[in-house]
């Protein structure tokens, strides 16, 4: 049944205000390519749900981009008029029955923000569900009143749901590099993270105006910028905290801002009003820890109630820098202990994290233990970042310079000498510059009693130069990798990846690829070293190349060179005069060899270094 002639205009206003993004779409390959197939021909469609502001109509636009859909979308103000959502699409008298009609022969109707819809409209998309004939494609927002009909399409089984998970912390990287056209250093790349929690719309708001209010400052000997000092109070801003903003009831606000200006240390219960605190707490503006040490809930209402505070009233309320250190020292100790018990994985960090947002001075030994820290968990380019911190303190802080260089050299740069380079030679700054020899060699006269030292030998591949100087996993990895054990080495990395090191985790998996013998399992040992490489924010060590192309015929080397420079299928089989069929075939073909699930990897892999002899 073909779709009446009245409804054949389907672009509304809403529509193309979606359209015009002005960030481009990134990340989300996964989900994307899941709503595609969700919405092919033989599918009966979709429920997309997830958190306001974290990219739903985004996505479903991408997906459903090229392809004849009609369009349809709930608003606040007409709820209570029926069929309000498809009055474009229906005559203006119409029963439900006659409805169901007139749209069982749409083949893709997208509903966007069904949470919205009137009760009848409500009815038609279930309705439509129930016959089957027209895929549907229907995006609510999570933590809202839904109506029955519309939870009914998954909760009944019609439908599947896909739940859409905030923006991982890797894909905001990248779409902050997008919108804010040049590179942010990772400290502010995870404030903005953590201040928005997933909320795309407050994301490109805050950059705008951070960006717009001159607030982004060169990093020096970088290309990237930073963001310190506060937060600016835009129109989203205000909007998103109005309900923090706006309290009335007695003693609330002053509650609010007493914990807003206590950050980043706790309050104790026995100081504040409990059943003030009871009712924050319900209304999940507030959280209170098994110490009863209260806090508030999401990162952004601190520093908005800051903002928003006069200036009198800050000076009242507003805790030092200094009143920090005895807080700041027990992180310090925390990291340390850390260290030493070989276990790296994430720890909540709130006092450093807050002094460094706001731009306060650091002291240098606090940095270097955090720039040790983040490089041991793979996080290159933040381990770079708060050694720099250290060094606006102390400019000459040997430990600093040394952490910041090995960080820069593990992203396969060889510092100049001038140029934060450590003041003695160093494994990674001469393995940077292509001499494996001499970084072994550096390596295996290490600290005697730094294991992390003599574990340096086993990521250049020389096991036998750390022999009786590990223990646990480093032990393990070192005795798999001088056997040529590809399932031991596989073992180590996961007991790696388990306790956080994710980039020694890579390096291990990449290491089981040469030593598998059987072709699956290198090819799986391939996918979880990439998987991790890319999450450790451009490391470039010798382990790891050679990783990309080595399996790759020559047609399919060329045709991934061109899609990783950005091309589509399309114009590469122009280029190349083939068909596009034929390019897809290739492109499949070396995804699965190179263990890479979507297109974002491949400009990863071709940057990945050339093996060099050791």
């Amino acid at each position: 049944m073909s779709i009446p002639t009245h409804v054949a205009v389907t672009t509304t206003l809403r529509d193309a205000k979606t359209l015009e993004m002005p960030w481009p779409f990134t990340g989300r390959a996964d989900e994307l390519e899941l709503v595609r197939r969700s919405v092919a021909a033989g599918r009966a469609g979709l429920v997309l749900t997830g958190p306001a502001g974290s990219g739903k109509t985004r996505l479903v636009t991408e997906a459903v981009r090229g392809t004849d859909c009609a369009r349809a979308a709930g608003t606040p103000e007409t709820q209570d008029i029926p069929f309000a959502a498809f009055a474009h699409l229906l005559p203006e008298t119409v029963t439900l029955h006659r409805a169901v009609q007139l749209l069982s022969g749409v083949r893709l109707l997208l509903v966007d923000d069904a949470h919205l819809l009137d009760g009848a409209s409500a009815a038609l998309v279930h309705q439509l569900a129930v016959h089957g004939r027209t895929r549907l494609l229907v995006v609510a927002t999570d933590g809202v009143p839904v109506p029955g009909a519309v939870s009914r399409l998954w909760s009944g089984e019609l439908l599947p749901r896909l739940a859409l998970e905030p923006l991982p912390r890797e894909e905001t990287a990248e779409l902050l590099t997008q919108g804010a056209g040049t590179g942010l250093e990772p400290l502010t790349v995870d404030r903005l993270h953590r201040l928005c929690r997933g909320d795309l719309r407050l994301l490109r708001e805050l950059l705008t105006a951070v960006r717009e209010e001159g607030l982004l400052v060169p990093v020096s000997d970088t290309e990237r910028r930073a963001w310190r000092g506060p937060v600016p109070l835009t129109a989203t801003v205000r909007e998103r905290t109005a309900h923090v903003l706006g309290r009335t009831r007695p003693g609330e606000r002053e509650t609010l801002e007493r914990l807003a200006f206590a950050e980043p240390l706790p309050l104790d219960l026995d100081t504040l009003d409990v059943r003030t605190l009871e009712q924050l707490e319900a209304e999940g503006l507030v959280t209170v820890d098994d110490h009863g040490a209260t806090r508030l809930a999401h990162p952004l209402h601190g520093p908005v109630l800051r903002a928003a505070a006069g200036r009198l009233r800050a000076r009242r309320l507003a805790r030092t820098p200094q009143e920090c250190g005895p807080a700041l020292e027990a992180e310090r100790a925390a990291l340390a202990l850390r260290i030493e018990q070989a276990d790296v994985r994430a720890t909540q960090t709130p006092v450093g994290e807050w002094l460094a947002a706001e731009g306060a001075p650091l002291p240098a030994p606090y940095a270097a233990l955090r720039a040790r820290f983040a490089l041991l968990r793979g996080r290159l380019g933040e381990a770079a970042a708060w050694a720099r911190e250290g060094l606006r303190t102390r400019p000459d802080d040997p430990s600093c310079l040394a952490e910041l260089a090995s960080a820069v050299a593990q992203s396969g740069d060889a510092p100049k000498e001038n140029e934060g380079a450590a003041p003695a030679p160093s494994v990674w700054t001469a393995a940077a510059r292509g001499d494996l020899d001499a970084a072994v060699r550096l390596a295996a006269a290490g600290d005697p009693y730094d294991p992390y030292d003599a574990y340096d030998a086993v990521r250049l591949g020389a096991p036998e130069r750390a022999a009786g100087r590990l223990t646990g996993v480093f032990a393990a990895h070192a005795d798999a990798l001088a056997r040529g054990d590809g399932p031991a080495l596989d073992r180590a990395a996961e007991e790696l990846e388990r306790r956080g090191f994710l980039l020694f985790a890579a390096e291990a998996h990449a290491q089981a690829v040469r030593a598998h013998r059987d072709p699956h399992a290198a090819r799986n040992a391939r996918t979880r070293a990439v998987a991790l490489a890319r999450r450790c924010q451009g490391a470039r060590t010798p382990a790891l190349s050679g990783l990309a192309l080595g399996e790759l015929t020559a047609r399919q080397r060329q045709i991934v060179t061109l899609a990783a420079s950005g091309l589509s299928n399309r114009q590469i089989a122009e280029r190349l005069t083939l068909s596009v069929r034929t390019v897809g075939n290739h492109l499949y073909g070396a995804y699965t060899r190179l263990g890479a699930g979507d297109r974002g990897a491949l400009p990863w892999l071709m940057e990945l270094p050339e093996p060099q002899p050791a």
